[in-house]
């Protein structure tokens, strides 16, 4: 009561000194007035700059910052579109997208899980624990696992619960008939891309348009809401190919058989429609399954059917026959001297490998004798010849529609010298592709024209064009049956109740600029059934490994397996009624 009692007479002394409360010296304040202003100022100056920044913000960067937030929470997902279907000429599927997915990953947050759970996912993606904490240990906020997992897969990873592990949906192309029909259907990759043969060559037929959908996503990557914004994916178009899965079986397994019963490097056939023009079957060895790539070489990847190139030897004999016939210089009984089994041609000598007495023009064909072709070819053009060879599609870029097909060669003509004149007759100095040559005799199976190849199935059969008489083609059929006699050269390619007949092939191959000893060629092109041709078969294997190497011994038993099989598969007539073959104990071989 006293300390109250005496404040109370203070503040009174105070007053009655004239002084007021607020000006009590206790409360004055010892810091200059200037200070104070300026303080007040930059307060206001800082509220002032605060209110431009906003202005500046929601006004002229407004839609700068829209864009800017939204890339924080809003995702567009691309929608992919299914690739087409590729399928034989009779509907049956031969390459198809499946459903899956590819899984990836928020490096920190999966890290975060227990190493049970990284384990269990590391089998699941079939990658060992190293492996996928290698691909977690990343800045990035972003990484693929693993692509194409199947979904009985993604369900099991979907149980683990990994916070920071998500998927996206895909495709994954299948091939159901694997390794027998690659080479003509390819592959793509992870991307759905085509890389090798119809899936690459038709990509834009097959590939669509993939769509797209706007979402919001949270941290940990999961759609939170749908913003409503997407485009529907447009399909690819599904592709019907000329190929007939019966026939390209046939020919797969009888090339496969004959390479390892020949040991040899590698073999390839391929079978024509005669009236269409349409690619029936194409066959190598060896070969890959498009479904598991993971050792892949290159030569399982090489289509030779269409890559390859080789020096055809006898099997372009009939080319320059038909050339004369046709220029009315010969006629098939045409008799030539081809004693005593050798030619001298300036400073180089062309040799039969069993040296004949006369010949006709006929028989020249039946025993392929280099020495007889010489004689037909020297007093003909060069140019004739030439011509003759490019109308038949050597040496030219091949329009089949395929990736990889390779044009030969043909060296002009000007440059020709008389021995080289004389080698081309017998199928030296020139190459070609399997493709080329089975094309070629197109003109013998269609009465002198030939017609585009097409690796798509065709409604009608497209216009041909004139290269021979109809009258030289027949007469030429009828060449190429007596060389399937057991007086020809080919009497292994015989065919049981059907008459066929074809021309075969020895070529000795280039080994550093010179010709080898010991590494062969050999191929057989056959027409079947000689009395109304519907395939033309043609059959190469490359460098056999066993005493029988040639053309007749080789390509031409490959040939009858294939065509025997692929008749009665087609519901061809049989047009002959013999059906025991003779084959004799030495069979003729063509000279090289």
């Amino acid at each position: 009561m006293k300390r109250g009692g005496n404040s109370g007479t203070g503040a009174r002394v105070a007053a009655s000194k004239g002084m007021s409360f607020s000006k009590s010296p206790v409360l004055a304040v010892s810091l200059p007035t200037w200070r104070s202003r300026v303080v007040l100022f930059v307060l206001f100056a800082a509220f002032v700059a605060l209110g431009v920044r906003a202005m500046w913000l929601q006004g002229v960067k407004h839609d700068f910052l829209v864009v800017q937030g939204k890339s924080r929470y809003e995702r567009t997902i691309e929608l992919p579109a299914t690739r087409g279907k590729i399928m034989d000429r009779n509907g049956q599927v031969l390459a198809s997208s499946l459903p899956v997915k590819a899984v990836w990953a928020i490096p920190d947050d999966v890290l975060e899980s227990s190493p049970d759970k990284l384990r269990q996912l590391a089998k699941l993606l079939e990658m060992s624990e190293a492996e996928l904490r290698k691909k977690l240990d990343s800045d990035r906020t972003f990484v693929y696992l693993k692509r194409q997992v199947e979904m009985d897969v993604i369900d099991k990873i979907a149980a683990l619960h990994i916070d920071g592990l998500d998927t996206r949906p895909e495709y994954k192309r299948f091939y159901p008939q694997g390794e027998v029909m690659t080479h003509l259907v390819g592959f793509t990759n992870v991307e759905d891309k085509g890389q090798e043969s119809m899936e690459l060559a038709q990509q834009a037929t097959l590939v669509g348009a993939t769509g797209s959908r706007r979402v919001i996503k949270d941290r940990l990557g999961r759609i939170v809401e749908d913003v409503g914004l997407s485009q529907d994916p447009h399909d690819g178009k599904d592709l019907t190919l000329s190929v007939d899965s019966k026939l390209q079986y046939i020919a797969f397994e009888n090339v496969k058989a004959a390479v390892e019963k020949f040991k040899a490097k590698a073999g390839a056939a391929v079978v024509l429609d005669v009236h269409t023009g349409e690619v029936l079957a194409l066959a190598n060895w060896p070969t890959y399954n498009p479904n598991d790539r993971r050792v892949l070489t290159g030569d399982q990847l090489r289509n030779r059917v269409m890559t390859d190139t080789f020096e055809p030897g006898s099997t372009l004999k009939p080319f320059t026959v038909a050339l004369a016939l046709d220029t009315h210089r010969v006629r098939p009984g045409t008799v030539y001297q081809t004693a005593p089994g050798y030619l001298v041609i300036g400073d180089r000598t062309v040799h039969d490998s069993h040296p004949k007495d006369l010949l006709t023009v006929a028989q020249i064909i039946q025993k392929s004798s280099n020495v007889g072709m010489a004689k037909i070819a020297l007093p003909m053009p060069a140019q004739e010849m030439w011509e003759m060879f490019t109308k038949s599609g050597f040496g030219q870029q091949p329009k089949f529609g395929f990736p990889g097909a390779v044009a030969g060669r043909v060296r002009p003509y000007k440059a020709w010298r008389p021995i080289e004149q004389a080698n081309m007759a017998f199928g030296q100095g020139i190459s070609v592709s399997l493709l080329q040559l089975a094309r070629s005799y197109m003109i013998f199976a269609r009465d002198g024209d030939v017609i585009p190849l097409s690796f798509q199935k065709v409604a009608e059969a497209p216009a041909g064009q004139r290269v021979i008489s109809p009258q030289t083609a027949r007469e030429m059929r009828v060449m190429l049956e007596s060389v399937v006699s057991p007086e020809g050269t080919a009497s292994q390619a015989q065919v049981a109740g059907y008459r066929v007949g074809g021309k075969t092939g020895t070529a000795q191959k280039l080994v550093n600029g010179h010709y080898s000893h010991t590494k062969y060629v050999a191929n057989f092109v056959g027409i079947a059934p000689m009395s109304n041709p519907r395939f033309v078969i043609a059959v190469m294997i490359d460098e056999p490994g066993t005493v029988a190497h040639t053309g007749g011994s080789v390509a031409a038993p490959t040939f009858a397996a294939l065509a025997t099989s692929a008749l009665r598969a087609a519901n061809v007539q049989p047009d002959s009624p013999i059906v025991d073959i003779i084959i004799p104990e030495h069979p003729v071989e063509e000279s090289m």
